[in-house]
């Protein structure tokens, strides 16, 4: 059982970077034991096979640009990143939201709003992008 689990793992691990608590729940949805996938996950993270600040790296760097910091330091914390690996992970990856904020207005719109419903939508939009209504009113006014 527990060589079926490690490879498994190795398997998921193979494809993309996983967080340890994100990998944990997919081998006990397997029917692993929580004592046997907990040794394993030591193992590989002993081995380097698994590494948090690995993966924090990663998903920062991949959502920079597209995301607020406040937004992608939630999702790390949601897949069970710790505090310290999300920060370093987003000193080194993300911009300022500021520029990260205006290159993603540009990106995805171009032009300034040309009437209320239009605007909604832009703000809409960045909001859902986890970027503070404040700035992007403050965007918005600058552009118009």
């Amino acid at each position: 059982m527990a060589a079926t689990l490690r490879a498994q793992a190795i398997r998921l691990l193979a494809r993309r970077e996983y967080a340890r608590a994100e990998l944990e729940e997919r081998l006990l949805a397997k029917k692993g034991a929580r004592d046997v996938v907990r040794v394993l996950l030591d193992e590989l993270e002993g081995q380097g096979y698994l590494s948090n600040e690995r993966y924090a790296r990663a998903i920062a760097s991949q959502n920079a640009g597209r995301y607020s910091r406040r937004s992608i330091a939630a999702q790390l914390k949601a897949r069970g990143v710790g505090s310290e690996d999300i920060a370093a992970a987003l000193a080194e990856a993300s911009p300022d939201d500021g520029a990260a904020l205006e290159a993603l207005w540009r990106r995805r719109f171009g032009a300034a709003p040309t009437n209320e419903r239009e605007k909604a939508r832009q703000v809409r939009f960045l909001q859902a992008r986890g970027f503070a209504l404040s700035a992007i009113l403050k965007l918005l006014r600058q552009v118009a």
